[in-house]
């Protein structure tokens, strides 16, 4: 009788003493269970998919073997194996044996390994299990306390205010340390000073041109209007105590003071501006943006359309916010409106314009700019068309009528229109992009809240916004 040389024979003892063995028909039942699997198109896999080394399992192998013929002899026979194993991987499938955040039912069908934790889909938001200095995916309060800071106060924590954050008792005081940092912060000039994080959120919505600016400070070369009064109203509005919606609604100016605090005071007169108090509506009306979004037109389309856009998040030119009236566009100044390719938009845009009417960009004489002017069309378009004297001076905004400007700014800041184009600028400030399909819950109960809940005040709702899994979860 010959003798296994002793290798073999220490294998084999090896498996023998093995709960169950690395069966060879192993490969072939796992891919006539998972077919299109890409580890069993064109090849099988290799042992280790279940194994360290055999008949040593990995993690995910473990799994498989609690529920694998349980309570059966062991070694399984190869036949009851094949038979007992498609059960045991349905059983597993929700598992994540690894680990990794991942199911294993999927890393099989993404081409991953189930038992390595190093092997995960990247394309999977929070797949590849923890993080050591956060918890990934999940709310974590270091991780805001830095976000926090970089965000709203312009720089990172040291390491001593890390550790200092970190040796705070409870959850609770830690959070609110951190309510306390975002007051401060949203003091600091790096906030709310010129040129700081509130005047680039106003950027879109004014859209200076540094050549056209009038004022003292930073004059340009062709010294216009100032729009810095935009921003200083934009900025106390966003600040503080302040309705949000006084950005339209306003019938004050705002003087912007100091630095290191800077300081924002409403009042009733400038220098700077020249609308009569009763027919301001905040940055509607401003020098600026009769400068610019009015100039020379007989009827401001181009200030309507902005103002729709920048304050209200709905841009006409991509078929946004369309709210037809049904006996417009009349096209009083005779621009060829009623055309079929531009009466669907214009039957939205020219009631939003109407309201603009009397509100004087450039023409006329210099002692006339930016004013109103009850009889704007008839004083200065008297020779553009027969019927542009007839263009109203009431419009409609969302399906309701309004005969002002002031209305019309009303209307606007109360709609939820206003409400989601301002959380959706913080949000998009904040987070870097607009709300996801996964954020979209948070991102409504914020804008929802801002009114409800914030009585259109911006600080209350920041807030809110930290505390969101959207903003605190790396």
């Amino acid at each position: 009788m010959s003798q296994l040389p002793l290798r073999s024979l220490v294998v084999l003892a090896l498996f023998a003493s093995a709960s169950a063995w690395a069966k060879p028909p192993a490969p072939a039942a796992f891919c006539a269970k998972y077919p299109t699997a890409p580890t069993c198109v064109g090849t099988v896999p290799a042992c280790t998919y279940c194994h360290v080394a055999a008949p040593q399992r990995n993690v995910y192998g473990t799994a498989l073997e609690t529920w694998l013929s349980p309570g059966a002899t062991r070694p399984l026979s190869d036949g009851d194996f094949t038979s007992a194993l498609p059960a045991a991987l349905t059983a597993v499938e929700g598992l994540d044996s690894d680990g990794d955040a991942v199911t294993d039912l999927t890393e099989i069908q993404r081409g991953t390994l189930p038992g390595d934790p190093n092997s995960f889909p990247t394309d999977i938001p929070c797949a590849g299990g923890v993080n050591p200095e956060y918890k990934v995916c999940q709310y974590d309060l270091k991780y805001v306390y830095r976000k926090l800071l970089l965000d709203f106060c312009g720089f990172s924590p040291t390491y001593g205010m890390i550790k200092t954050f970190q040796a705070l008792a409870t959850d609770d005081l830690k959070r609110t340390f951190l309510d306390q940092e975002l007051d401060r912060c949203l003091g600091t000039d790096f906030w709310r000073g010129k040129n700081g994080t509130l005047w680039k959120l106003a950027h879109p919505k004014i859209r200076p041109v540094g050549s056209l600016k009038a004022g003292v400070e930073d004059q340009g070369q062709i010294p216009l209007a100032d729009y810095y009064d935009d921003y200083a109203l934009f900025t106390w509005a966003h600040t503080d105590d302040h309705d949000v919606r006084s950005v339209l609604t306003a019938d004050f100016f705002v003087a912007r003071s100091g630095s290191n605090p800077t300081v924002y005071t409403p009042v009733t007169t400038k220098s700077t501006q020249r609308i009569d108090q009763a027919h301001r509506a905040g940055n509607m009306t401003s020098a600026w943006t009769l400068t610019y979004f009015v100039m020379f037109t007989a009827l401001p389309r181009n200030a309507a359309s902005q103002m729709y856009r920048a304050y209200l998040g709905l841009d006409i030119a991509k078929q946004e916010g369309l709210y037809s009236v049904a006996t417009e566009p009349r096209d009083y100044d005779a621009k060829g409106v009623q055309a079929p390719a531009c009466a669907a938009c214009h039957a939205t845009l020219d009631p939003l314009s109407y309201p603009y009417r009397n509100y004087n960009g450039l023409s006329g004489g210099q002692n006339l700019w930016n004013t109103y002017q009850p009889n704007r069309l008839e004083t200065f378009f008297a020779n553009q068309g027969a019927t542009l004297a007839m263009t109203p001076e009431s419009g409609v905004i969302f399906n309701q009528p309004v005969t002002s400007l002031m209305q019309w700014a009303q209307v606007a800041a109360n709609s939820d229109a206003f409400l989601r184009a301002t959380a959706t600028d913080y949000w998009k400030l904040l987070m870097g992009h607009a709300p996801t399909a996964e954020e979209n819950a948070e991102f409504v109960a914020l804008w929802q809240a801002l009114k409800t809940t914030h009585n259109y005040r911006v600080k209350p709702m920041l807030h809110q916004l930290i505390r969101t899994e959207a903003y605190g979860a790396p």
